[in-house]
């Protein structure tokens, strides 16, 4: 893997999947009755989902420019609000739903106002309440919203502007019509002509989503961190988009998508998930209702795959993420000796440590996985901690799978911790690695069990898989650094080699504690009992550590037992035979000493690390 950028994105994977779907979909037709759009590619399609914290997923031809027709409607509806106030604006425009075609002229019996802002009567009045000392002065004020809402500069597309104008004979007729009910006091053809130049200005599907996205984070653009529209309208805004935006297909989407929608005739579809994210798809060929075909496909089917209808039963807001921490800063409980100490804290930055919490639904997974696939190239182990996680939605199981899928097929392979809890999430990351690989899921009751997993990986890769059956030199045990031959030959003959079968107790919790143990071979574990009797590691114990040293220097009693893993081998120095060493051989006392208080410095410091990382 070359770069972080290899990594492969589960969002992505998505999206891209959902563009070779529907790619092929050739219903629909492009408009004609604005003969400047029928000269659109009808194959053009992209896709682009950007997140309310600034995040842009993009796929296909996001880039390609395109008209952005009735989705300016609910933006500049905004800036009347803001500009005339709420009480006004409803004088002149309802907010009912009408079930009828955009550019249907739909008016209040009696007083001729529009239904609802999303129709083109309704829309053009919205353009007559902006605000300006001239028709230029608001034309300005329009494009520049627009360009706070897309977080770049917008411009007019001067040939689709022509076009609309020579030929908008409807709108014409209805601007006229709002002119006789005095919904409209002035002549009409200026609000007119700021209405045909606000469809007119030029988009991308990546500038659709970017705008939605500002609706999702309340008003403000998640790019810039510009204030575009007052949170108090956002509401409103959103509001006529769900149950006007779509026009005669406002309840069925709702029905099957469940987004806050707006569509226009050049083949862009707007869609938000309020607080999380924004949908923008472009492709020209239209339905019958004037909806892009392809547009509404893709939003009915990423809202079903990543759960994102907005009446979902709404998650904690709480990050997903609780903490991260690689090898270097989170170790196992397994004492290590120095030379496997030394590779962790060279090497121990490939791997790395997510614990999640909380309930995880499309947002909080979606923010997770952003941080996984953007780790470092040299980051190539991961393990990812359930116990925290009280539930995790079918959207962001499959999310989950995407990402085990790609970095495993990439050589990174990935631990879980706590997946007990979680069994429909187990069965299907198993059903998944059955499918794709022959490896077996590597799955841990707790953290600290597949954290030390990720460690044998590392030792593996760098030359330090310690063989378990084979037994360690004295010369070789740290505790006893600087010994000469002489000096351990002595030690031989004043220590005793006791053997441990798998799961015999070494020491019991309680037992005199008077006798220092120096492993070497197998492994131990220094176990406590919980008070539901349930036995609770520690600490693990590898060849070249040792046990005890307190025991030497103040005796006391056990404080924890400790149990053979495996067929294990101890040195054992009684305490007795220790301050013996006084008159005779005080230099080896000394060095003994000297160990000893460096191995309990060092696990002291290792402790301490673990417990900052946990916090």
């Amino acid at each position: 893997m070359s770069s972080a950028a290899a990594r492969p994105c589960p969002i992505e994977s998505v999206l891209h999947a959902l563009h070779a779907r529907f790619a092929p979909l050739r219903d629909g037709r492009v408009a004609t009755y604005i003969p400047e759009l029928a000269r659109a590619n009808p194959d053009c399609f992209g896709i682009s989902l950007a997140t309310a914290d600034g995040h842009v997923y993009e796929v296909g031809d996001t880039r390609v420019p395109f008209t952005i027709q009735s989705i300016s409607k609910p933006f500049v509806y905004g800036l009347a609000l803001e500009d005339r106030s709420r009480d006004a604006v409803l004088r002149r425009i309802g907010v009912e739903p009408t079930g009828d075609a955009f550019n249907e002229i739909s008016l209040e019996p009696g007083t001729g106002r529009p239904l609802n802002p999303m129709i083109n009567a309704g829309a053009i009045t919205a353009s007559s309440l902006v605000a300006g000392h001239s028709l230029e002065d608001r034309w300005a004020r329009i494009l520049a919203l627009l360009s706070l809402y897309a977080g770049r500069a917008l411009e007019l597309d001067e040939t689709v502007y022509r076009s609309e104008r020579d030929t908008g004979h409807r709108n014409r007729a209805i601007s006229h019509m709002l002119r006789n009910f005095e919904i409209i006091e002035r002549d009409p053809e200026p609000d007119l002509d700021l209405y045909f130049r606000q469809c007119s200005i030029a988009v991308t599907a990546r500038d659709l989503s970017i705008i939605g996205a500002t609706l999702a984070a309340g008003g403000t653009n998640p790019l810039t961190r510009e204030r575009v529209l007052k949170s108090a309208n956002v509401d409103e805004v959103l509001s006529v988009m769900t149950t006007c935006g779509m026009y005669d297909y406002a309840g069925e989407w709702v029905y099957r998508v469940g987004l806050p929608a707006k569509s226009g005739v050049a083949g862009g579809i707007l869609a938000v998930l309020p607080g999380q994210l924004a949908l923008g798809v472009f492709s020209p060929p239209l339905d019958a209702r004037g909806n892009s075909v392809r547009g509404v496909a893709v939003c009915e089917a990423l809202s079903e795959e990543l759960g994102l209808h907005f009446l979902n039963p709404p998650r904690a807001a709480v990050s997903a993420v609780r903490s991260r921490a690689t090898l270097q800063q989170l170790g196992s409980k397994r004492a290590r000796p120095e030379a496997e100490r030394a590779v962790f804290a060279l090497h121990g930055g490939e791997g790395v440590v997510y614990q999640l919490q909380g309930d995880l639904s499309f947002a909080g997974m979606e923010a997770a996985l952003r941080r996984i696939v953007r780790e470092p190239p040299a980051v190539t182990r991961f393990v990812l901690d359930f116990n925290r996680v009280s539930d995790v939605d079918p959207p962001s199981t499959r999310l989950l799978i995407a990402l085990y899928r790609g970095l495993v097929d990439r050589g990174c392979p990935m631990g879980f911790a706590g997946l007990a809890r979680h069994p429909r999430l187990l069965r299907a990351l198993d059903e998944a690695r059955v499918r794709e690989t022959a490896a077996p899921l590597a799955t841990f009751d707790d953290l600290d069990a597949a954290v030390e997993w990720c460690e044998e990986l590392i030792l593996a890769t760098h030359g330090h898989a310690p063989d378990a059956d084979e037994e360690l030199p004295l010369s070789k045990h740290e505790l006893l650094r600087g010994v000469d031959a002489e000096q351990l030959d002595l030690l031989a003959s004043l220590m005793e080699r006791r053997s441990f079968a798998p799961r015999e107790t070494v020491v019991r919790k309680g037992d005199p504690a008077d006798e220092l143990f120096l492993v070497v071979r197998g492994g131990l574990s220094v176990v406590d009992e919980l008070a539901d009797g349930r036995p609770r590691r520690l600490a693990t114990l590898s060849p070249g550590v040792g046990f005890g040293e307190p025991s030497l220097i103040e005796g006391a009693v056990r404080t924890a037992s400790v149990r053979a893993d495996r067929a294990s081998a101890c040195w054992v120095l009684k305490r007795a035979t220790f301050e013996s060493l006084d008159g005779a051989y005080p230099t080896l006392k000394i060095r003994l000493l000297e160990n000893l208080v460096r191995s309990a410095t060092s696990t002291f410091s290792r402790l301490s690390v673990e417990a900052a990382a946990e916090r």
